[in-house]
């Protein structure tokens, strides 16, 4: 049975034990969880645990948010872990640094989750490998141009 480390992070007890109940009906996978409530949390959750994903609930806010988006990216533990934001409506608007994918509360269900993350994970593989063949090929670019147009 494949394990999968989720960390969950959001503010409100009610809307994550729904996100919990969500994760524990995804079949044949062994879901460990975590949960955070602020940046502190985080940090001290990481300190334990290694998460597979990352599932953040909108709720906290938007500057909330973008606060916790920018900290994960940037953090050597979880810079290239998936960022799931579960999302009340399509209304608001989305955040598109650093966030993976997003996903409505309305109608969530076990095997869309899963899907979701499994998304999320396809989407950062292929942004890290584009980033590592643009940084190894810049130079290469840089040095056809200088020749070309000397």
């Amino acid at each position: 049975m494949e394990k999968i480390n989720v960390l969950v992070m959001g503010n409100n007890p009610i809307e994550l034990s729904y996100l919990f109940d969500t994760l524990k009906k995804i079949k044949n996978k062994n879901i460990q969880t975590e949960i955070a409530f602020d940046l502190a949390s985080i940090r001290e959750r990481l300190s334990r645990f290694t998460p597979s994903y990352i599932l953040i609930d909108d709720n906290i806010g938007l500057h909330a948010l973008h606060t916790t988006v920018q900290v994960l990216i940037n953090h050597r533990k979880t810079k290239d872990i998936p960022i799931t934001v579960v999302k009340n409506s399509n209304y608001h608007e989305a955040m598109n640094t650093g966030v993976m994918n997003y996903v409505l509360k309305q109608n969530l269900t076990a095997d869309s989750l899963y899907q979701a993350l499994l998304n999320s994970l396809k989407f950062k593989r292929t942004q890290l490998y584009l980033m590592n063949a643009y940084n190894k090929r810049k130079g290469q670019l840089k040095e056809f141009l200088i020749k070309k147009f000397d």
